[in-house]
């Protein structure tokens, strides 16, 4: 696992190339409860469905600064950044815009570089930079990869799930040889996780297998709280913060600080792991 105790200005790439892993739960929550830690947090969705941004609660409809714009260069990204109504989270809104970058992009120059470019101008303004990606292996994510120095994969426990780490972990290794060199695994994440399925256990001893160090220890469970703060514009810290969810979230946002207490009883009781 990486270990970010000792790292500041950190860029982690939510990444996964199937849609509904949990990619913008994981950002929102992470960012919120980094932000509670006092830590400087900004999320950049970069997935045309912009569901980070409405998940921090940003109405879409009357946005016209987004990330779709910083890309293609037509603005600075600081122009775009947003503060949220949440402790020390600030947000690269995304709108249904984005879904023309794919396109813009393959016009213009050194377009792999382009969300890299624009991070150098906030990188040192925080302390973790959250990406929100797309669920595909696209010129978008390609840029997140080229920008980020490590890489979080939420997955499910499925046996389809391992095919798509694979191509994931083939597309990280062509990006570090070629563009990224220090490019890491900051870990994977298991999602919507119920350990009362067999498939579930087989999935999670065969990622351990062949990942050694590079799995978390806390899962996310599914919860009915997760799936309704949304609705309201709220992290679900902040929407039910004693939540089985929200105590999931804290600690992987522990893990990744590299808190040596980072599972809790609590949490454990909460997906059936055993410490």
């Amino acid at each position: 696992m990486s270990n970010t105790l000792l790292v500041n200005n950190k860029i982690i790439a939510i990444v996964n190339q199937k849609g509904g892993v949990g990619k913008s739960t994981t950002c929102v929550n992470l960012a919120a409860f980094l932000g509670m830690k006092d830590k400087k947090v900004l999320c950049v969705d970069i997935d045309a469905q912009g569901n980070t941004t409405s998940g921090f609660g940003v109405k879409k409809k009357n946005i016209s600064n987004t990330s779709y714009e910083v890309l293609i260069g037509k603005i600075n990204i600081k122009e775009a950044i947003r503060n949220t109504p949440w402790k020390n989270v600030d947000i690269l809104p995304s709108t249904s815009a984005m879904a023309g970058a794919e396109m813009d992009l393959a016009k213009i120059e050194n377009r792999l570089n382009r969300l890299k470019m624009q991070l150098e101008h906030v990188k040192n303004d925080y302390d973790f930079i959250l990406i929100d990606c797309p669920p595909s292996l696209s010129l978008v994510t390609l840029n997140a990869l080229i920008a980020t120095d490590t890489i979080l994969i939420p997955m499910l426990c499925e046996f389809y799930s391992l095919e798509g780490l694979s191509q994931l972990i083939d597309t990280v290794k062509l990006i570090r040889s070629k563009y990224n060199h220090n490019l890491d695994i900051e870990g994977i994440l298991f999602t919507m996780f119920d350990p009362r399925l067999n498939v579930t256990l087989q999935v999670v001893n065969e990622v351990e297998e062949h990942f050694k160090g590079k799995v978390f220890k806390t899962r996310i469970p599914r919860n009915i709280r997760l799936s309704e703060a949304p609705s309201y514009g709220k992290p679900c810290l902040y929407y039910d913060r004693y939540s089985k969810g929200s105590l999931a979230y804290e600690s992987l946002g522990l893990e990744i600080l590299g808190d040596k207490s980072i599972i809790k009883d609590l949490v454990l009781n909460a997906v059936g792991v055993k410490s």
